[in-house]
């Protein structure tokens, strides 16, 4: 998957990680994508360790790491910054 199908995969796996996390994300196009981006990279690569697959093939367990990725990178986000 070249740079164009990472930033278009890792778009998709921000807004399903917004989507499913409950609470309200003030966030724009490219920090959803930059979200999205680092959780594809992040879950798409333990993913691919767990299941001994390529990381560069577009595969069922990467799309599902890459989305858990995300919403862990969103939630951690969210309690780093959250007001005290």
């Amino acid at each position: 998957m070249g740079l164009c199908g990472w930033i278009v995969f890792g778009f998709f796996a921000g807004l399903l990680a917004r989507a499913v996390t409950p609470g309200d994300q003030k966030m724009g196009f490219i920090a959803t994508t930059l979200l999205g981006i680092a959780g594809s990279f992040a879950g798409g690569m333990l993913a691919a360790l767990i299941s001994h697959e390529s990381p560069m093939v577009l595969q069922p367990t990467g799309i599902i790491g890459a989305v858990i990725g995300a919403i862990l990178l969103l939630v951690l986000g969210r309690a780093l910054t959250r007001p005290r």
